[in-house]
Parts: structure tokens; C-alpha cells; sequence
């Protein structure tokens, strides 16, 4: 009956398995053999060489790779209703000690190259002025829209012509992935992602999110390693946040549960073709309700996020099954 957040749900079996295997004496921080493992466990599923650090927040990957990528004095360019604008307190400025965000718009909360080109136009090119030194952008964006491998390359392509780095917040990357059907290197690297936030908690995982570094920014590795100490998120037992990122990359449990999250939310859709506010293409569904439809439902006992005025948010986890989600659906059709 809840359907507020996907950061609600409960840990997969697989993760609390692989919990518990890890509880044994090893190296402490980032010393221990499951963590030595991620880099090469990226590296097959992204098919080239990736550096791999653990964190145990989406926030701190997000703001730890834009540290890397921005200096105290440059802008990072980003969709107004982007997390890192609207959902991390100030963050990623915390954590790059001062460099700011450049807000755009775009359809379905997602950036295009003309927008972000209209953004960076604006600034004058000296020393009055924060420089672009970064675009970041989210996928599946905030609205549940997917970028194509087409849509994030041309956004690369700019990135590289400017000299600019290209982050990607992936707290739904599994789910966007499930959604495309592609291999992962084909909407992060070849198209010309330098960092990827990989969520792994909104997917099944307790408390570890992953930085992925591809090609040159690989180069970073080390410097992220010291910002994370600095900030916080070096855990003296990181061997557990290694083996729940190991979990959810073993016989492919990210896609696994990201393809039932995604098919709970296709079912919510298909019950109300007509409130649609976007195409349900992850696992997020946004409808057009009154405030007494809103009421109706929650009397009914399902919770969800109030979403802008008229609309609501409706997500699913991975163990929402059809037999979870039928009873909303049902509702929500017979408003």
C-alpha cells in the first residue's frame, strides 16, 4: 500500500545474504577483498576499464563526483528539478566549497543541447564570472523520462567540445537501463559519461551507492578517495558496502529488480491512460488527481508523494509484484 518512495523498501534477500557473508574479520576501510573486487566487476559489466569507489549515500556519489569535476570557482549546469537542486541541502556546493549550479529546463525534467548550450551562451568568458566546468544530469530524470544512448551522446558530444566533464546521476540508472534494453556502456561512457552515480539502494541495497569513473576521469580515482575521507564517507568496514554493490551485480540482480519495479509501474499506468502527466518509463508514475481523489485514495490506505498542484508521484520497488500494485491500480481506475 506504499507507494511514496522506493528508498522505503525492504532490503532483497540477496543483499542480506551477502551481508552476512561479509561479517568476518578483514582489512578495514577500503583495504578488504570485496572492495578490491568492484573495479573489475564494473569493468565487465560496463565492458572497459572502470575505477569503482563505495559511498553509502546517493548524495555523497553525486556531490564527491561533481567535486571532481568543478572547482570552488566554476558552475555546474543541471535541470531545475534535478536532485543535486532541489533534494541534497546545499551538497554538492558543500562539498566543491563553493561552485554553483546553472539551472535549466527541459521536457520530462530533462536537459538537450540547445538548452544547455542558451545556459553556458549567458556567461561572459572572464574572470568576473563562474565558468561552466560540468553537466549533470539524471537518468531516469525526476520525472521518470529516460535519456536515449542518441539523447545522452549529444549532450556528451557538446561536453567534449567544450572541454566540460559529463556527470550522471544513476540513482535510477537500473531502472532506466531495464527500461532501454541496451548495454550500459552504450548511455554512460560511449556516449560520453565521465561519471556515473550507480544507485544501488532505491534497487534493493541497505546503504551503498557506487562512483564509476570511465576513461581519463579514471585519472580522479585517487583525488575522490582523499574528498571522500574529508567528507565523511570512508566507513572503517567498507567491506559491507562492497558486498552489497557485488550482490546487485551478480547474475544480474540490478536488472532483475529494476525490471520488477518497472513492471509494477506499467501496471498503475495502464490503469489510468488518461492522468498521465509523462509516460511511465521507469518506476515512477505521475498522474493528474484532485485534492478529493488524493484524499479518496489515502482513505483507502495508499500513501504517495503530493506532487506539484493536481499531480502525484507513485513509485514502485523491486518487490511490488502485480498481486502489491493490483489493488491501486484498481482504485485509481475506478476515480
Amino acid at each position: 500500500m506504499r507507494f511514496f518512495s522506493d528508498n522505503a523498501a525492504p532490503v532483497c534477500p540477496e543483499i542480506l545474504e551477502a551481508l552476512v557473508n561479509a561479517n568476518r574479520v578483514d582489512t578495514a576501510y577500503d583495504g578488504d577483498a570485496l572492495s578490491a573486487r568492484l573495479d573489475a566487476a564494473f569493468s565487465d559489466l560496463f565492458e572497459t576499464e572502470v575505477a569503482a569507489l563505495w559511498v553509502s549515500t546517493g548524495t555523497a556519489a553525486n556531490s564527491l563526483a561533481l567535486a571532481a569535476l568543478c572547482p570552488p570557482y566554476g558552475s555546474i549546469i543541471c535541470h531545475r528539478e534535478a536532485h543535486i537542486q532541489n533534494d541534497e541541502c546545499g551538497a554538492p556546493g558543500f562539498y566543491t566549497h563553493g561552485a554553483s549550479l546553472l539551472l535549466g529546463t527541459g521536457d520530462g525534467a530533462k536537459l538537450d543541447p540547445e538548452e544547455i548550450g542558451r545556459l553556458a551562451g549567458a556567461i561572459r568568458d572572464d574572470v568576473h564570472q563562474m565558468q561552466v566546468h560540468a553537466v549533470s544530469i539524471t537518468q531516469a530524470s525526476e520525472y521518470g523520462m529516460v535519456y536515449t544512448p542518441g539523447e545522452v551522446a549529444a549532450i556528451g558530444e557538446l561536453c567534449r567540445a567544450r572541454g566540460w566533464g559529463l556527470h550522471m546521476d544513476g540513482a535510477r540508472f537500473a531502472n532506466a537501463a531495464a527500461h532501454l534494453g541496451c548495454a550500459p556502456a552504450d548511455i554512460t561512457w560511449r556516449a560520453g559519461v565521465d561519471m556515473l552515480s550507480f544507485g544501488c539502494v532505491k534497487n534493493g541495497a541497505m546503504s551503498a551507492e557506487a562512483i564509476l569513473l570511465f576513461g581519463d576521469a579514471r585519472e580522479k580515482a585517487e583525488e575522490i578517495r582523499f574528498r571522500r575521507k574529508r567528507g565523511g564517507h570512508l566507513l572503517s568496514k567498507g567491506r559491507y558496502l562492497a558486498a552489497q554493490i557485488l550482490a546487485m551485480l551478480e547474475d544480474d540482480l540490478w536488472l532483475k529488480n529494476a525490471r520488477a519495479a518497472n513492471a509494477g509501474a506499467a501496471l498503475i499506468a495502464k490503469a489510468a491512460p488518461d492522468r498521465l502527466v509523462y509516460p511511465a518509463q521507469a518506476n515512477e508514475v505521475f498522474i493528474h488527481l484532485s485534492p478529493q481523489e488524493a484524499a479518496s485514495l489515502r482513505a483507502q490506505g495508499f500513501d504517495f508523494y503530493d506532487w506539484g498542484i493536481g499531480e502525484a508521484r507513485f513509485v514502485t520497488g523491486w518487490g511490488q509484484d502485480a498481486e502489491a500494485v493490483g489493488p491501486l491500480a484498481k482504485a485509481i481506475a475506478a476515480l
